[in-house]
């Protein structure tokens, strides 16, 4: 028994070396995507919020008589939404019906009621607004300085809650009317 032992003592260290090495290698291993995972689960609560934030943008804007039953909800840019925003197709507001478009095109921006230009766009958001500008549209964006570059409603991730403000001045310009139950809501309105 005792030599039993001495040839199993040198084995039982190597398993348990092999074991701890094991272990760590798988930590290490998901350490590492799932904080990615985490920070991807994070962006994707975010913009389920964003995304009820809009419909909630929509129903609190009154756009011109002649608009018809259709909005199209244009997102352009990166769609950072995966499906949340896919859940408003078909949805009710205020008499209309919205429907969810994704675009790269700058000439289908004249068929939509309401845009969400995405960070992604940030630098181009100038020229993208001077394409629809004053035209029946409700622009929404999530860049800092978004609303002082003429997005009538831009959103934000402050202290873990969705924040927005509104340049009434840009919305008003274009034929909107924004529901004073939001105005009263927003960090910011500039007028």
């Amino acid at each position: 028994m005792h030599l039993f032992n001495q040839l199993i003592r040198p084995l039982n260290t190597f398993v348990k070396r092999s074991v701890v090495h094991f272990l760590c290698a798988v930590c290490v291993g998901y350490m590492f995507p799932s904080s990615q995972s985490a920070a991807f689960a994070d962006e994707l609560v975010e913009y389920k919020v964003k995304a009820a934030f809009i419909y909630n943008f929509i129903a609190f804007t009154q756009w011109p008589a002649d608009t018809g039953q259709t909005l199209n909800l244009c997102i352009y840019g990166k769609d950072y939404f995966d499906d949340e925003i896919d859940k408003l197709q078909n949805r009710s507001v205020n008499n209309h019906q919205i429907k969810v478009i994704r675009t790269d095109s700058i000439e289908q921006l004249q068929d939509c009621q309401a845009i969400f230009f995405s960070k992604s766009v940030r630098e181009k958001l100038p020229a993208l607004l001077d394409v629809i500008r004053n035209k029946p549209v409700l622009t929404l964006a999530d860049s800092p300085g978004a609303a002082t570059q003429g997005v009538a409603i831009n959103m934000a991730l402050s202290n873990e809650k969705i924040v927005f403000e509104i340049n009434l001045r840009e919305a008003r310009s274009s034929g909107l009317n924004i529901s004073a139950r939001l105005l009263s809501l927003a960090v910011k309105v500039y007028q």
